[in-house]
């Protein structure tokens, strides 16, 4: 008998899925948006609650070369390995928006900032896209 899991096998619990294509990442858009001194976070309830938590980076070419953003994702990445990955919600979406602080801050603070804004809530209740003034949908 092998210790080597299968793909029938639950994932451990900081096993994170991945956001691959551009609508997943747009869909998170309309979520909740949680800033930071390192990165900004957004949310995504997908209300299917059976299903694992999934992660996304983004790191804009404003932001340095492309070693420097590399750099900045592959911190990000082992941050939520590393600890993050325990405070993710099963049926949430996350995609942390990296800001140059990133390349300077220590390991330590990278992942208490990136738990602390995981468990936060939003300030406002309103959604995203419902701001006063805004267009509703609806036909004057």
């Amino acid at each position: 008998m092998t210790n080597r899991a299968t793909k029938d096998d639950n994932p451990p619990k900081n096993a994170v899925g991945r956001l691959k294509s551009r609508p997943q990442f747009l869909r998170v858009r309309e979520g909740e948006r949680r800033k930071g001194k390192f990165f900004l976070l957004e949310v995504l309830d997908r209300q299917e609650p059976d299903t694992g938590a999934r992660v996304g980076f983004t790191v804009t070419k404003k932001h340095g070369n492309a070693v420097e953003r590399n750099r900045m994702r592959r911190r990000l990445k082992a941050a939520v390995g590393h600890s993050a990955a325990i405070a993710m919600k099963d049926g949430h979406d996350y995609v942390i928006v990296a800001r140059r602080e990133v390349l300077t801050a220590k390991f330590a603070d990278l992942e208490a900032a990136l738990c602390q804004r995981i468990e936060s809530r939003p300030r406002h209740g309103a959604p995203r896209n419902s701001a006063p003034g805004k267009h509703d949908g609806k036909k004057p």
